[in-house]
């Protein structure tokens, strides 16, 4: 499989035997440009070794990130068990085997959380991690109102929206200075949107109006997570990361396997982060208070 490397959706001009190659957010193709460069395409589909390469990165980041987010939360044994998760997961695997783009998707939810104290920084990775492939976008609620300290600062939602729209704007540059907001979104979002495939029951049976009103429910659900109280921590932000992007990957009409990576990262840091380190000492318990003694009735 090939996936990446290429300018079609920034300059417009991709090739004859693969005209529908421009369906991926900006932020795909850039991550392609330094392996394209160091490996360049010579024109017919050989070992394609630019996608051989940044398939390999792609995976190696997301397992370095997956380590650093899990020290964070626990210390480097859980960064160990995340990381070991990562490369021992079969689609993981099935990912980098195929040279698919898809391990991006995850890696960049997963960079997104371990930022996430910082709320520029986080609307920044935010916005490059829906560049990428557009599914992430629908975690915007929920990285919008993340709050570390337990309490929704608008201020914080406000420097979140200020680093979204820089990166969002740095992406989308390239690509209007070519087209046109809509033709990028006919040739990306309603391309796939329209894509049939046995392997969802929407596509299989050619349920669209159900389809239709699962996507409008989790559009509902993934606004609602974002208000209803929870855990206010990285742990409680991984899950709900994973809850709406499976239920999002649930509504899709064209799906595949490879679309499993995108959430897995993040349903790991929600899984094995809520447990406490066995080797990590108890907590003492509680000093038992005395009952007040009632003095004798004369």
């Amino acid at each position: 499989m090939r996936n990446g490397g290429g300018a079609g959706l920034i300059s417009g001009n991709w090739p004859k035997d693969d005209e529908r190659g421009d369906t991926y957010g900006p932020a795909a193709y850039a991550a392609y440009v330094p392996f394209e460069q160091l490996w360049p395409w010579h024109g017919t589909w050989d070992d394609l070794e630019s996608a051989h390469a940044a398939a390999i990165f792609f995976d190696l980041l997301c397992t370095l990130l997956l380590f650093l987010i899990g020290r964070q939360i626990r210390g480097p044994t859980l960064g160990i068990m995340l990381a070991y998760a990562w490369v021992s997961f079969p689609f993981s695997l099935y990912a980098l085997n195929t040279n698919s783009n898809d391990a991006l998707v995850g890696t960049a939810v997963v960079a997104t959380l371990l930022f996430a104290a910082r709320a520029p920084i986080r609307g920044a990775l935010g916005a490059l991690a829906g560049m990428v492939k557009f599914a992430p976008l629908a975690l915007a609620p929920v990285l919008a109102t993340y709050d570390p300290s337990g309490r929704t600062s608008w201020k914080r939602v406000g420097l979140f929206a200020a680093g979204f729209a820089a990166m969002m704007a740095l992406l989308l540059w390239p690509v209007l200075a070519h087209t046109t907001l809509h033709e990028m979104y006919d040739r990306t979002v309603a391309y796939q949107a329209d894509r049939g495939a046995p392997f969802s029951i929407w596509g299989l049976y050619g349920w669209s109006g159900a389809e239709k009103i699962a996507q409008a429910v989790l559009v509902l659900l993934a606004i609602a997570l974002a208000f209803v109280p929870r855990r206010r921590d990285l742990v409680g932000l991984a899950a709900l990361c994973g809850a709406i992007l499976i239920g999002l990957e649930l509504t899709l009409n064209y799906w595949f396997y490879l679309y499993i990576v995108w959430f897995f990262p993040v349903v790991m840091i929600a899984l094995l982060g809520r447990y406490r380190d066995p080797d990590a000492p108890a907590p003492e318990p509680a000093e038992p208070v005395a009952e007040p003694v009632a003095a004798p009735v004369p």
